[in-house]
């Protein structure tokens, strides 16, 4: 099974949603960001990593060290529906093909339009395929 989809299915039975995976080359290192509507515990973190330490074993997936944490203030924005949750919020974000000579945006997400974001940056409005977007990532406000 698909590593990714076996940590999915992992951390949604537990009651969380997997906002991003990350590796390190040759998989040594594994981090997994979870989040759930009320926010993110200590306790949560362990849960989730108690749980992905024995799959892993079971599984016999070879790693050196799991690290299971909250997204963060400056949470990615990863699936079409975060882009939603989140409109109203600064971001940054960067696509794959740059528009106008151009792959870094910032600005207020305005939110989806189909399978489209819309972000409004200080030029106007600009409009991207949610397929283009290669990442983008919420400004944090202090």
């Amino acid at each position: 099974m698909d590593l990714k989809l076996l940590i999915e299915k992992t951390a949604e039975g537990l009651g969380f949603e997997v906002i991003d995976i990350e590796s390190s080359p040759r998989g040594r290192l594994l981090r997994v960001f979870i989040d759930k509507p009320e926010g993110i515990t200590v306790e949560d973190c362990a849960t989730v990593s108690n749980q992905l330490t024995r799959l892993f074993e079971v599984e016999n997936i070879d790693y050196d060290r799991l690290e299971v944490s909250s997204p963060g203030l400056d949470r990615p924005l990863t699936k079409l529906a975060h882009f939603e949750r989140f409109a109203g919020e600064e971001v940054q974000l960067r696509v794959r093909i740059p528009v106008a000579n151009q792959r870094n945006f910032s600005g207020t997400l305005r939110g989806v339009d189909g399978e489209t974001v819309i972000l409004e940056t200080a030029t106007g409005e600009q409009r991207f395929a949610f397929d283009d977007v290669e990442r983008a990532r919420i400004v944090p406000k202090f």
